[in-house]
């Protein structure tokens, strides 16, 4: 019986211990979460401007033409690290909704419109920061969407005369121009990420209405297919990838605020915390995990009265335990629900 009694006593005095060290950790993580708001306003860019593009190199992002009351070439790079903004040569080529993608550190800005429709192709190099004409795209076209899987760039959907479904596809090695299968949805102001060497084309406007439509391309098949629809039609959004999940941020009527998160696995999407500015016509970019909303407009004509920059960097969901917290513990997370670590 005394053994007993000690057996009993000891797993109840660990049961309590273990108690208390989990309450503290739940504690300590909700401290934590709650004096970090998951956006957070970060220094202007100093050009104010809507339809503008944003790349990263080097963990810099160097923001690309647009428009405030006139078409702008002027090129700005923000390093988040230090939150400052420089100024950079300009475009040659003065554009707004001007797609831009990188390859092997250059950056490739194609198309966009300047009162016409352009078919240019400039290409930036930030180490030199020099301009480079180069190959023109085949098909003339703003407001479309790039994308890059394995060093080619995928110019998909936009607008000429009415909403497109072409899709080109650009070498920069050779400067060569490729016709690959049309997006089956035709539209513009869309935008497209990529997870897994897969593009997703996600929402815009088909020359009618808004459209909430998501469809994957695989470059390596030349072939589209249909996913989950994003919860909100929409034209005018952003989109970044995170650890494989894509985050769409803003866009036109009621989702000026909006973000929402894609989880290719699953095909399925879910609500994130509002981005704190209204927008729309802006561009996002990803560096270190965290995503920095750039510019845009309080509608598609009407630009911020500021370059309004603001950094997402809360991508746990509200009320889960933080990672370095778990370790901390020596416990294992799986989305709130803890286990005591082996």
């Amino acid at each position: 019986m005394k053994g007993g009694r000690t057996t009993n006593v000891k797993q109840n005095l660990t049961w309590i211990l273990t108690s208390l060290i989990l309450s503290g950790l739940l504690g300590l993580a909700s401290m934590s979460l709650a004096s970090e708001e998951p956006w957070i306003r970060k220094a202007d860019m100093p050009t104010t401007r809507r339809y503008l593009s944003t790349s990263v190199v080097n963990g810099i992002i160097y923001a690309i033409g647009g428009r405030r009351s006139e078409y702008l070439s002027a090129v700005e790079a923000y390093d988040p690290a230090t939150d400052i903004w420089t100024k950079k040569a300009d475009m040659p080529t003065r554009r707004m909704g001007v797609p831009t993608s990188v390859v092997n550190g250059i950056i490739y800005a194609i198309g966009g419109w300047n009162g016409s429709s352009l078919s240019t192709v400039e290409a930036y190099d930030p180490a030199t920061d020099t301009w480079t004409k180069k190959a023109d795209m085949p098909t003339a076209r703003q407001y479309f969407s790039t994308s890059v899987v394995n060093g080619m760039i995928y110019a998909i959907g936009g607008w000429r005369g009415g909403a497109l479904s072409t899709v080109e596809a650009y070498n920069p090695g050779m400067d060569t121009w490729t016709k690959k299968a049309d997006m089956p949805t035709a539209r513009d102001i869309l935008s497209t990420s990529v997870v897994n060497g897969i593009i997703y084309a996600i929402g815009g406007y088909d020359g009618s209405s808004n459209v909430s439509t998501v469809e994957a391309y695989e470059p390596m098949t030349d072939t589209w297919t249909t996913k989950a629809d994003i919860s909100f039609e929409r034209f005018g959004l952003s989109t970044s990838v995170v650890n494989g999940i894509i985050y769409a941020v803003g866009g036109s009527g009621g989702a000026k605020r909006l973000v929402e998160a894609y989880e290719p696995a699953t095909d399925t999407w879910t609500r994130k915390p509002d981005m704190p500015t209204a927008r729309v016509a802006l561009s996002t970019s990803a560096v270190n995990g965290k995503i920095y909303a750039i510019g845009g407009g309080s509608s598609s004509s009407v630009v911020l009265e500021e370059g309004v920059v603001e950094e997402y960097r809360w991508l746990l969901a509200p009320g889960h335990l933080p990672q370095s917290v778990a370790a901390e513990g020596k416990l294992t997370t799986a989305w709130g629900k803890l286990k005591a670590a082996k």
